[in-house]
């Protein structure tokens, strides 16, 4: 019979073989060159192939604790792909952060520019967006025959973002600046400096002329709800977390965390500036030149030094890092997408470290009251901590488990845990930083509440003083959202969009912090006073990424592993 790690394993390579793209997140080699077929005649191969390895995964008898959680994780995210498969929901799949709109253009920001072989994989992989844009207009097209569409908002949205990379917004095309960075290399190959001018133009063309199909055709069938309503909103949610939740509860708890974070800010005004209200005190956070860093460039080396130094400080003292996960790089990401800070994982073999990007949305003076936390969060010990950990872990956990598993409740349970942690362990004395790390929480809190309100059309409580039995709306969400956080308001705009297209993940954040720290209780309680936070976290840590339900049950007391 088949072993857990070798199902799992082979997996791997199923998903490497259907999405070239996610074999270069993985850092697997031989297809760097090759784009995706989205065709629904594809897809539907996938889809067998996941049938065929959950049997097997099932039959599969475990050799210890370790291969008995990775069959767990299996298991769990398998059956949910399934169930999502069947709903059908890929043949609408457009949204402004996590749809082939993205996906197909940022995997250039991670693909390798040493060599003459990167640049012809470059070369040929622009070479190839025309067609996969195609097969992803094929899903679209059978999704409107069938009257699964997506919302107008969305289309609209990724509309923009194409005809951004595609150079029709006064910028110029994002394909063109790989045509830059191939002139600036070195490399000398006047056939291949061609060939990679003629792909660009390819590129920017097919990225034109989708941006076209989305506003001439599609968007002539998208629906005007923004909402998906209760049953498609459990369904994503539960593929997001891992678990599933009582959506009405869930709601009403973001209310009472806000109303937590609220009082704590309050408190944290007056300690920047006496009196102060909440809105006085980030005035002055967001206007004081001594506050804030000035240049692009001067940014992104502050917030390399902040990761660095805090890499330094937080070895040995409060966890154990592996040695491969001591780099990491911050970037500034390239214009056109969604305005959140994110975190892109480290290469199988490191060979591409852990990154952390900051869009600016052309901005160039940062204050950086709110950056500390959000660094902490998207790299140490966030993000990066817990995913490049897992990466090196080659002898501990399957393949599987370093490179493809996981779930947004855990690994942004984690990053949102680690900004509070960071507060925990005196990292955020300055009561600017603090407020920081509350202002973030706000936000997750707010997204709570306004991710399910939207999606499951509830009314705004009658205690509320915003709207009190009013039904949510993305406008009544986007005036809250300015109210009760305050991010820039591109940003929450871009935010709104987000939550919509992509229903359950927004609440991801605070729903797996809350799993986190429950955890942490338990241990402590369990342990009470031989209860030692450093080996908790390194337990913790190396245990692999698995679904909250699977976290539940494995993370209060510490067992053995091996």
């Amino acid at each position: 019979m088949t072993g857990v790690f070798e199902i799992a394993d082979n997996f791997v390579g199923t998903v490497a073989k259907h999405n070239p793209l996610a074999a270069t997140h993985m850092g697997i080699t031989g297809s760097d060159h090759l784009m995706p077929d989205y065709s629904p005649d594809a897809t539907h191969s996938f889809y067998r192939e996941i049938i065929t390895a959950l049997g097997q995964m099932e039959a599969a008898v475990p050799l210890n604790d370790r291969e008995r959680m990775c069959k767990d994780t299996f298991i769990d995210a398998s059956t949910v792909s399934v169930e999502q498969h069947e709903s059908r929901d890929y043949l609408r799949d457009i949204n402004v952060l996590f749809s082939p709109v993205q996906s197909v253009r940022s995997i250039f920001d991670l693909m390798p520019k040493d060599s003459l072989e990167a640049w012809e994989n470059i070369a040929s992989r622009m070479e190839k967006v025309k067609d996969s844009l195609f097969t992803y207009r094929e899903a679209l097209d059978k999704g409107r025959a069938e009257g699964l569409v997506a919302s107008r908002r969305q289309v609209n949205g990724c509309a923009d973002q194409c005809a951004v990379w595609a150079g029709d917004r006064n910028s110029p095309p994002f394909f063109d600046s790989m045509v830059d960075a191939f002139d600036a290399c070195g490399i000398s190959d006047g056939l291949l400096g061609i060939r990679l001018e003629k792909a660009s133009k390819s590129a920017s063309k097919a990225y034109a002329e989708f941006s076209n199909y989305l506003r001439d055709a599609y968007l002539t069938d998208a629906t005007p709800a923004d909402g998906v309503g209760r049953e498609r909103y459990a369904l994503s949610a539960k593929g997001y977390l891992g678990v599933d939740i009582d959506p009405e509860e869930t709601y009403d708890w973001g209310w009472e965390q806000l109303e937590w974070v609220r009082s704590e800010m309050l408190k944290t005004a007056s300690a920047i500036k006496p009196g102060a209200s909440i809105d006085e005190a980030i005035e002055i956070l967001d206007s004081d030149p001594e506050r804030m860093i000035k240049g692009e460039d001067e940014f992104r080396q502050w917030m390399q030094d902040l990761q660095d130094r805090t890499i330094e400080e937080m070895d040995g003292v409060h966890f154990d890092i592996l040695d491969p996960v001591r780099e990491i790089e911050a970037l500034i990401s390239p214009p056109g997408g969604a305005l959140a800070m994110y975190y892109t994982g480290p290469s199988e073999d490191f060979s591409r470290p852990g990154r952390t990007w900051y869009p600016t949305g052309g901005k160039t003076e940062f204050p950086i009251w709110r950056e500390v936390s959000i660094a902490y969060h998207e790299g140490v010990p966030g993000h990066h901590f817990q995913i490049a950990t897992n990466v090196a872990m080659t002898e501990e956990l399957s393949r599987y488990q370093r490179l493809l598993a996981g779930t947004s409740g855990y690994v942004e349970g984690w990053g949102l845990y680690a900004e509070r942690l960071m507060g925990e362990l005196g990292y955020l004395e300055n009561p600017d930083y603090y407020m920081g790390m509350l202002d973030a929480q706000a936000l997750r809190s707010v997204r709570v509440i306004v991710d399910i309100g939207m999606h499951l059309g509830l009314k705004i409580p009658r205690f509320s003083e915003f709207h009190p039995g009013e039904i949510w709306s993305g406008d009544l969400a986007l005036e809250f959202m300015r109210e009760r956080v305050h991010f820039p308001a591109d940003f929450i705009v871009s935010e709104i969009d987000r939550y919509l297209g992509i229903p359950g993940q927004a609440i991801s954040y605070k729903v797996g912090e809350k799993v986190w720290l429950e955890a942490r209780d338990a241990a402590k309680q369990s342990a009470g006073s031989s209860f030692d936070l450093k080996a908790w976290h390194n337990h913790a840590l190396k245990l692999g990424p698995m679904g909250l339900a699977q976290m539940k049950r494995e993370l209060g007391e510490p067992r053995n592993t091996d």
